[in-house]
C-alpha cells in the first residue's frame, strides 16, 4: 500500500506538475489514512468502504481540525482513489459519494505598509546569501508571484529589459510576471555579484542557488525568510503567498482594477481574485471607524 502512495506521489509530480508545498501535504495526509487503516487491520485498498471512510472522517473530527484541513484530508482520499480507480488497482471507488463540509470565511492575511518596507531591509546586502534573500523577498512582493514559480525561474526566463519574467504557473501555463525598479537593481546586483559566489564553480540554470550551489526548494525560501526575522529580532510572521497576498491587497487599495489584479496573480476565475476585495473593504472600514469624528461615540 505504501508503493502505490510513492507512486501517486511521483504522479502528482511528473505528470500533474503540482508544487511541492501541495505534494508535501497530500503525503501527510496519506501517511495519516494509512496509519488509521493499518490500526483497523484494514490491509488493502479493495477493502476500504464508504463505512471506513466515515468512520476516518469522524477520527479527523475528533482532532477538531479546521473546516480547511478537514477538507484538504478529503480532498487528498478523492483524488488518490480516483487515482487507483483509473490505474484499476480498486474495482470501485469508494470516496465518490464524500461531501467537503461548509469552509470557514478566512480572509488573506498580509503586511501593512510599514511592516513590509521594515521587511524588505532586514536582509545584510553585502554578503551573497543577504542580497539573495532580499532579492527573494523583493521578487515576490513586486511580482506577487507563487513560492512554486519563483524556485522554476531560469536565468533565460529573465528579460531585465522589459521588466518581466516568462513564468509557467500551475499547469506549465505560460505567462509573464512584471517587477519594478527597486527590483530590477537588486536582480542585477545579484546576478552579476553573488550569483557566481554560490554558483561554486557548478553549472546550472537557474537563478536562485542554495549554500551548496543546487537549485533552491520551496522549503529553503520558508527557511531563509524565517532565518532573516529570527536573526533580525523581529516577531512578524511572514511567508511566501503572505506576500503575494500583500502585493494583491496593496494594488487594490491604490485603485488598481480586479480584472487587473487577477491577470497579474495568473488566477484562471476572477471569483478567486475577489477575496481580496473583502480585505480592502475591511481595511477601509477600520481607517473610517479610527479617523471619522462621529463614527464612535
Amino acid at each position: 500500500m505504501e508503493n502505490n502512495i510513492q507512486t501517486y506521489l511521483e504522479f502528482l509530480e511528473f505528470e500533474k506538475n503540482y508544487s511541492e508545498k501541495t505534494i508535501y501535504d497530500y503525503k501527510e495526509d496519506l501517511q495519516e489514512f494509512l496509519f488509521f487503516l493499518k490500526h483497523n487491520k484494514i490491509n488493502h485498498w479493495n477493502e476500504v468502504t464508504y463505512t471506513v471512510l466515515r468512520k476516518y472522517l469522524n477520527f479527523l473530527y475528533q482532532k477538531k481540525y479546521t473546516s480547511n484541513t478537514y477538507n484538504r484530508h478529503i480532498s487528498s482520499l478523492k483524488s488518490f482513489f480516483k487515482y487507483l480507480s483509473q490505474e484499476k488497482i480498486i474495482k470501485q471507488n469508494p470516496t465518490i459519494l464524500l461531501e467537503s463540509v461548509k469552509k470557514e470565511k478566512r480572509l488573506p492575511k498580509f503586511l501593512n505598509y510599514h511592516d513590509l518596507e521594515t521587511l524588505l531591509v532586514l536582509p545584510d546586502i553585502k554578503t551573497p546569501f543577504g542580497l539573495r534573500d532580499a532579492l527573494i523577498l523583493e521578487l515576490l512582493y513586486s511580482s506577487g508571484m507563487r513560492v512554486g514559480e519563483l524556485v522554476k525561474i531560469r536565468l533565460k526566463d529573465v528579460e531585465l529589459s522589459e521588466d518581466r519574467i516568462k513564468d509557467s504557473g500551475k499547469g506549465n501555463k505560460q505567462r509573464y510576471v512584471l517587477f519594478g525598479e527597486l527590483c530590477k537593481e537588486k536582480m542585477l546586483t545579484y546576478v552579476k555579484e553573488s550569483r557566481p559566489q554560490l554558483l561554486k564553480n557548478k553549472k546550472s540554470d537557474f537563478l536562485f542557488l542554495n549554500h551548496l550551489g543546487n537549485t533552491i526548494t520551496e522549503t529553503g525560501v520558508r527557511y531563509n525568510i524565517n532565518q532573516v526575522l529570527k536573526k533580525s529580532g523581529e516577531k512578524m510572521k511572514v511567508t511566501p503567498h503572505m506576500l503575494r497576498h500583500t502585493f494583491a491587497t496593496h494594488l487594490l487599495n491604490a485603485g488598481a482594477d480586479l480584472k487587473t489584479v487577477q491577470e497579474l496573480l495568473g488566477h484562471e476565475n476572477l471569483s478567486t481574485t475577489q477575496i481580496y476585495t473583502y480585505v480592502s473593504n475591511e481595511q477601509l472600514r477600520k481607517t473610517y471607524l479610527n479617523a471619522h469624528p462621529r463614527a464612535k461615540k
